[in-house]
């Protein structure tokens, strides 16, 4: 007996409709525009909901950042960014030494930063992969008149250490003078884009870690960098490049997990949990 295939019903298609002239006519459809969201943002949005259902009530503490990164599937650094996003929105109080504490600020209130360019901590991986190969090439072609330029660059820096806007600005154009210093405009524009993309989280990241300590830090990075290039020195201007992008990153993240109250050093900071450790032994 020969067997009968059937073909299987159709489904019918919605098409654009056709005007009299030939030309498709546009459909309103109920459609939302569909919007990327950084990492930190989805992190953030999902504690914060979390806050708002009555999870975490006013006054207790979140787990801690390396239990939320190992329960979200995420980095440290992702965390990171969404707890400082949290705190900027008045959600969350990071108190040094002890935690991070709910703090809802009003009814209704669930703001977090607005997603307008990468997070930190990925934008200065992605400045470390770009500008260190910049520097290499600028200590490759830079003329005598770049490596002055440069040079004068770190004086005015280490003149500008006092004053944030100053020193900001400054820190800018040298990074554009390096870039500049490679003779190819195309790299101009990708440091220009680069500092172009620090947005909102990264503005209040800098505002609330950096010290005085933190800008000699970069002045003598600078420093080392323009030595490199007067040298012509690629690897070691690669290296010094490097280094200072690597050493922002860290004290970024050391300003939220192991930055000292008033008064007292990092060290004391470290030290007390094991003094603690040693007083709770004696008494038992």
């Amino acid at each position: 007996m020969r067997r009968v295939f059937r073909r299987p019903p159709t489904r019918p298609i919605d098409r654009p409709a056709i005007t009299k002239a030939g030309a498709p006519r546009r459909i309103a459809l109920p459609l939302q525009v569909v919007e990327p969201r950084r990492l930190y943002r989805q992190i953030a949005d999902q504690l914060a909901q979390l806050i708002a259902n009555g999870e975490f009530p006013s006054g207790t503490r979140l787990p801690a950042e390396r239990e939320l990164a190992a329960s979200l599937g995420v980095s440290r650094t992702s965390v990171r960014e969404a707890i400082i996003s949290l705190e900027m929105s008045g959600l969350v109080e990071v108190r040094v030494g002890t935690g991070i504490f709910v703090r809802i600020p009003g009814e209704g209130v669930t703001r977090t930063a607005s997603d307008t360019g990468p997070g930190p901590f990925e934008l200065l991986a992605a400045r470390k992969l770009i500008e260190g190969e910049i520097a290499a090439l600028a200590a490759k072609v830079a003329t005598a008149e770049d490596a002055d330029a440069l040079q004068k660059s770190v004086v005015r820096l280490q003149a500008y250490v006092d004053d944030f806007a100053a020193r900001e600005a400054e820190d800018r154009d040298f990074h554009l003078l390096l870039a500049k210093a490679t003779g190819n405009s195309s790299l101009e524009l990708v440091v220009e884009g680069l500092w172009n993309q620090r947005a909102e989280l990264w503005g209040r990241l800098q505002q609330h870690f950096h010290t005085s300590d933190l800008a000699a830090r970069t002045v003598r990075d600078h420093d080392a960098i323009a030595a490199a290039v007067a040298a012509r020195d690629p690897d070691a201007a690669r290296a010094a490049m490097h280094r200072h992008l690597a050493r922002v990153a860290r004290e970024f993240q050391r300003g939220v997990d192991n930055a000292a109250p008033p008064g007292r050093t990092r060290r004391d900071a470290r030290a007390a949990p094991a003094t603690a450790r040693k007083r709770k032994a004696v008494r038992g």
